[in-house]
């Protein structure tokens, strides 16, 4: 059995957003078991052209062979997805026609014990999408300074007890150094007072998302590969992002809004002078959400949000000289 077999969120409405067609050329920044990328494939009968990007050499593994039907109208290449621009330059590829990113950890990696991303199992404190990557989650919580802490916890995690937990981190890993997700866990439970356990998810939940997304530069890598993807896309191509939650979602929806912004002048000026051309025609004025049956059969999608966007044609603005 496929060890990264799992229902592709909102592929649907993927589908309508990304509109992929025949001959066309589509890149999947994230991977994972190619849930959506089979989708693509399917919808425009195996003859798009399809390039997959991934950190994690398992995903690209299964993927490879989950998608090998389709011969070599798919190309993947391990890269983190702010490599865009440089990967498609080394395939020799130009404009593509669309951009499609499903955000955050995949369901195998929480799965998957020893990679150290879950609270719910006693694991290394790893927390990398690319297992041969840099810094761990455990060289953060152990290097890091009690303030630094506070402020990732809170700024990452939106954690109301960021400064509690990073007191305990610290308290804790004087006595000796926290290498493990089940000493992490209970050492986080412990500083987070009884009466917010009572309800709302693990007390651990936030703290290990802000260290996740630390770890592995979700946030800077985003907004740097957003702008990538604009770039490449065709007039008329299309980038569609899945995202799960609300830091990802803002970093979405205000690029958006500012590779769609037409004009920068002060209003009332009879020529346009800030020689701004909108690049954006946004799709979904709010996110698109998965309906109540798709949540009840994948629970993963509940948080998820869908953005999309369309490149405009290439248009010379006339721009007043002075």
């Amino acid at each position: 059995m496929d060890v990264f077999q799992h229902q592709p969120v909102m592929l649907k409405e993927v589908m309508e957003f990304l509109n992929p067609q025949p001959e066309g050329t589509y890149v999947d920044c994230t991977l994972g078991g190619g849930g959506h990328s089979m989708g693509i494939l399917e919808r425009t009968g195996g003859r798009c052209r399809l390039v997959g990007l991934d950190q994690d050499t398992e995903a690209l593994e299964a993927a490879g062979k989950r998608l090998s039907v389709f011969g070599d109208r798919v190309q993947l290449v391990r890269a983190n997805f702010r490599e865009l621009t440089a990967v498609l330059e080394r395939l020799g590829i130009g404009a593509v026609q669309g951009v499609f990113y499903d955000l955050g950890v995949s369901s195998h990696q929480l799965d998957t014990r020893q990679r150290g991303f879950s609270y719910q199992h006693d694991a290394p404190l790893d927390m990398r999408m690319d297992p041969d990557g840099g810094i761990t989650a455990a060289d953060l919580v152990n290097e890091l300074t009690e303030k630094e802490l506070t402020r990732l916890i809170r700024e990452y995690g939106e954690e109301r007890w960021a400064g509690r937990i990073a007191g305990f981190i610290a308290r804790e890993r004087a006595r000796s150094p926290i290498f493990t997700t089940g000493r992490l866990a209970a050492v986080i439970k412990e500083a987070v007072p009884a009466r917010a356990r009572r309800t709302g998810p693990h007390p651990a939940r936030r703290t290990f998302q802000a260290l996740r997304i630390a770890v592995n530069d979700e946030l800077g890598s985003l907004a740097h590969s957003l702008k990538q993807a604009v770039a490449v896309l065709a007039g008329g191509g299309r980038i569609v992002v899945l995202s799960y939650h609300s830091l990802e979602d803002r970093i979405v929806k205000e690029t958006f809004r500012e590779l769609a912004v037409h004009c920068k002048c002060p209003p009332g000026l009879p020529v346009c002078r800030c020689g701004v051309i909108s690049q954006l025609d946004v799709l979904t004025s709010r996110p698109r959400v998965p309906g109540d049956k798709e949540i009840a059969g994948n629970p993963r999608a509940r948080s998820a949000k869908l953005r999309a966007a369309r490149k405009r044609p290439a248009v010379l603005k006339n721009v007043g000289v002075e």
